[in-house]
């Protein structure tokens, strides 16, 4: 009665047993599709959980009698003994403890197989919130159902845990009405059930929309008038349900589009690593979509069965020596993993070229918002600087991080930090040189002759920014740091000073790239100041403020010369993702010039601290004259 539930042959991986219940489910073929005559509008979906919304029992059972050498089909002829009276339908029902019906079951299994089963830890497994995990197709669905005003229920046949507590692990905030059998005394496919849930709903069955794994329990539905879908995968069935409801139930990947030509990668080699890294069999279709950020390294979102994760990958063709290091971000953030820095869960690195063309990682996908705008347009002054806020914090964790505990101690040599970032930003730039920029030639002279001296050394991220930082949908909280590449062990306030660059770059700057807001009025939206916001750091690190702000400043734009000269290099062999090669040639240019502003102004700083006494002893660098082409001011 209750087989096509317990078992899935289409998810089962051994042969063996899916041999065994292709014999059972042929009593049943007849009973997939149960329809009504009836029409009108539907105003509800009504969700059955084991097989729909979270794992089958029999797909779980499956895979637990053959880790455990039990014989196969145990579960599931103990499941169906004894019909109403068994002790599985009393357990549903309500009518036995989880102590007793492990007793009865446990008994009843040991019969079948003619050896002891351990049930306590299929039980343990069935209910572990490792395998009872909602599948995020479905968690869309409910979401974009509930979005377009129609109402949701979930109508279960379920158990009470040894707790007391019914056995339901869902958010039961997705749902208007919820019915579950052991609280009810009745279980599915009684007609009861159905009309009790009808009734919470306020709506007529041919209202209504039910999804169940069981043919019988979809038949006693669709009886009754309620319109019924067969599941016997969510992702088919989700589809199904678009059909008709008439509304797409999938939820808009943010920041995603369609694969650019240059930037595709072999699907059929990419799915036969991923079913083998994650052991899935699903046959639904591999779904791939690329970010329209992660300009370094090209990024992509992967939806496969119902696993969502992201992929980032090098470039291809020649890449600079050290540069886009998948390597050091995959590193990283399975370190910082329980280290009190936010980052995604990573699962897999392939530095196997063979398989998409370039060496990659793997990590899981995390929903949430990324301001690309740093003016954070359409929020409040107060939230505004919560964000902010939030932005800076996470930044004094990532700087507080116990190099020691996490293993980080030989990330990078220790030591002359800046020095050795500016003669690699040096190479990089000369590296990827496509003609002659006359502030950057000035800069290469200026910067190591002003270098400062590092006060400690930390973990840094190394392109901190707004954009980089995934935030909660509904607080000001970060979720995630992302894009690593450049991280090392070095000076702190190279991580302040990149996450300011927006506020000296105009508005009108490519936001494709990098966006500013410099020419916007900081009081009035309620964004700290760059002065503030390190005042701000300070603060919280608990440090006291540096007196050549200016230095780390305009490193941080050569820095980004470099790289955005890097990337203009790339784009005129159709390497990088997203860039407009003609508008990206002109920006390396337009950074170099900002910072030689900072190393004037440093220059004056300096120049000014110095006895009147004394003449000036600059390096004729620093009266350099000024670049022909000068950047706009805040």
């Amino acid at each position: 009665m209750y087989i096509r539930w317990l078992f899935q042959l289409s998810q089962l991986q051994q042969p063996r047993t899916a041999a065994f219940l292709k014999h059972i489910q042929c009593k049943h073929q007849g009973a997939r599709h149960w329809t009504h005559s009836g029409g009108g509008p539907y105003r509800a979906v009504i969700f059955d959980m084991g097989g729909v919304l979270i794992p089958s029992p029999g797909r779980v059972a499956a895979e637990w009698e053959l880790q455990n050498d039990i014989p196969p089909g145990t579960i599931l002829q103990a499941f169906i003994s004894g019909g109403e009276k068994g002790p599985w339908m009393k357990f549903m029902r309500g009518e036995i403890t989880t102590e007793d019906f492990l007793q009865q079951f446990g008994r009843l299994c040991s019969e079948i197989s003619k050896t002891s089963v351990p049930v306590g830890s299929f039980f343990s497994l069935l209910t572990s919130e490792q395998v009872a995990k909602q599948f995020p197709v479905m968690t869309e669905a409910i979401t974009q159902i509930r979005a377009k005003g129609l109402r949701t229920a979930v109508l279960s046949n379920n158990f009470y845990l040894p707790n007391g507590k019914s056995f339901l692990p869902l958010d039961r905030k997705q749902f208007d009405v919820v019915v579950e059998s052991c609280l009810e005394g009745v279980c599915k496919p009684d007609p009861r059930i159905y009309k009790l849930c009808l009734e919470r709903l306020g709506l007529p069955p041919s209202e209504s929309i039910f999804l169940d794994d069981l043919g019988p329990n979809l038949k006693a539905a669709a009886s009754l008038g309620i319109h019924t879908i067969q599941v016997d995968d969510p992702e088919t069935a989700v589809k199904e349900l678009e059909t008709r409801l008439g509304f797409t139930l999938r939820m808009i990947v943010p920041n995603t589009c369609p694969m650019r030509k240059t930037m595709d990668i072999p699907r059929g080699s990419l799915e036969k690593y991923l079913k083998d890294l994650l052991g899935t069999q699903s046959t639904g279709p591999l779904e791939l979509l690329q970010f329209d950020h992660g300009q370094s390294n090209p990024t992509y979102y992967i939806r496969l069965a119902n696993h969502q994760l992201v992929l980032r990958k090098k470039p291809p063709g020649t890449l600079l020596p050290s540069s886009h290091a998948v390597e050091r971000e995959f590193r990283i953030m399975k370190a910082l993993a329980n280290a009190g820095v936010p980052v995604p869960r990573v699962l897999d690195l392939c530095e196997d070229s063979g398989v998409i063309g370039t060496p990659f990682y793997l990590m899981e996908y995390c929903p949430g918002l990324i301001y690309r705008d740093p003016s954070l347009p359409g929020l409040e002054p107060t939230q505004r600087r919560a964000i902010y806020t939030a932005m800076n914090r996470v930044l004094c964790k990532i700087h507080s991080v116990d190099l020691k505990a996490t293993g980080l101690e030989d990330y990078t040599k220790h030591g002359d930090y800046i020095p050795h970032q500016v003669q690699t930003w040096i190479k990089h730039y000369r590296a990827s040189e496509t003609s002659t920029i006359p502030a950057m030639e000035r800069l290469i002279q200026w910067l190591p002759h002003h270098l400062p001296r590092q006060q400690k050394t930390t973990l840094v991220h190394g392109d901190f920014r707004l954009d980089n930082l995934l935030f909660h949908p509904e607080k000001a909280e970060v979720l995630a740091v992302l894009d690593w590449e450049l991280s090392t062990l070095g000076d702190p306030l190279v991580d302040v000073a990149s996450s300011c660059l927006a506020h000296y770059l105009p508005s009108s700057f490519p936001g494709s790239l990098l966006r500013g807001f410099s020419d916007c009025d900081f009081t009035q939206l309620g964004i700290p100041t760059a002065e503030e916001y390190f005042r701000m750091y300070c603060l919280h690190s608990g440090i006291p403020p540096t007196e050549n702000w200016n230095f780390y400043m305009a490193f941080s734009f050569f820095r980004m010369a470099a790289i955005l000269q890097g990337l203009y290099k790339r784009s005129l062999t159709g390497q990088a993702s997203f860039v407009d090669t003609e508008q990206s040639g002109k920006l390396p240019e337009f950074m170099s010039n900002l910072a030689w502003d900072f190393a004037i102004k440093e220059g004056f700083r300096v120049f000014k601290e110095m006895p009147a006494t004394k003449p000036s002893t600059r390096s004729y660098h620093t009266q350099a004259g000024h670049s022909p082409c000068r950047a706009p001011q805040a």
